[in-house]
């Protein structure tokens, strides 16, 4: 029993982590490892840069991000992330319905089921 709630609880973490990348991205560029950092620093959202890369990757493909490379004066070039306008949509999109959706799921939590 404990398993499938700990399985659930880490596919609704999945599900959300694009939107999160995204609205991390919302305040400009960032490379990969700020990106890394920054989940880290939210309680439940700890990623690893493993994790990430697809996920980067895939949303370039996708145009809802893009990137450019920069010189790193401590190592190689980063590759800086950003949303593009598409990027920006999905975003306020989904903040729309997640808003409702967190709303519907608190109410239920704290009042229960009306009877």
């Amino acid at each position: 029993m404990v398993a499938v709630r700990e399985t659930a609880i880490s596919q609704l973490r999945r599900g959300v982590l694009e939107f999160c990348v995204l609205a991390l991205l919302s305040d400009g560029e960032h490379y990969s490892f700020e990106i890394v950092t920054a989940l880290s620093e939210r309680d439940g959202l700890v990623t690893s840069e493993g994790t990430l890369y697809p996920l980067l990757s895939r949303l370039r493909k996708e145009g809802t991000v893009e990137t450019t490379w920069r010189e790193s004066a401590a190592g190689p070039p980063r590759r800086y992330y950003r949303l593009t306008p598409t990027g920006r949509a999905l975003l306020q999109a989904f903040s729309s319905e997640w808003a409702r959706f967190r709303d519907s799921v608190d109410a239920l939590l704290e009042t229960g089921a009306p009877t």
